[in-house]
């Protein structure tokens, strides 16, 4: 992966550091993490797991028959926190860069200071 990660791809790759999910369980897990700002429809999300499958970010871990229906669990790869890990990381560079020039905008004795993580 080149360049700067999707939103949906950040947050569904996110989903899954902790533990395999299956499809619904990466829905609701990235409203969780993103306190409801982002709520992945099943369409997104299907196309995205199957993006990431094929690029080796995440793969399937396994596959369980429940109330007659398959539940396929993905998990994430190496390559995938390895990716996960580069994003965040620029994303941390951007947030430092824009908290430094909020920073020096501001008088010495006025509020408080921006701080990110």
């Amino acid at each position: 992966m080149t360049g700067p990660m999707r939103e949906p791809t950040f947050w569904i790759l996110t989903a899954l550091v902790d533990r395999p999910r299956h499809g619904y369980g990466v829905m609701q897990q990235v409203t969780k993490l993103t306190d409801g700002e982002t709520r992945l429809l099943p369409a997104t999300l299907y196309a995205a797991l199957d993006r990431l499958t094929a690029e080796g970010l995440v793969e399937v871990d396994r596959e369980e028959a429940v109330g007659g229906r398959l539940r396929r669990y993905y998990r994430l790869t190496d390559q995938g926190g390895a990716a996960l890990t580069t994003e965040t990381q620029r994303l941390n560079r951007n947030v430092e860069t824009a908290t430094r020039l909020l920073n020096a905008l501001r008088p010495p004795t006025g509020p408080a200071t921006v701080t990110f993580g």
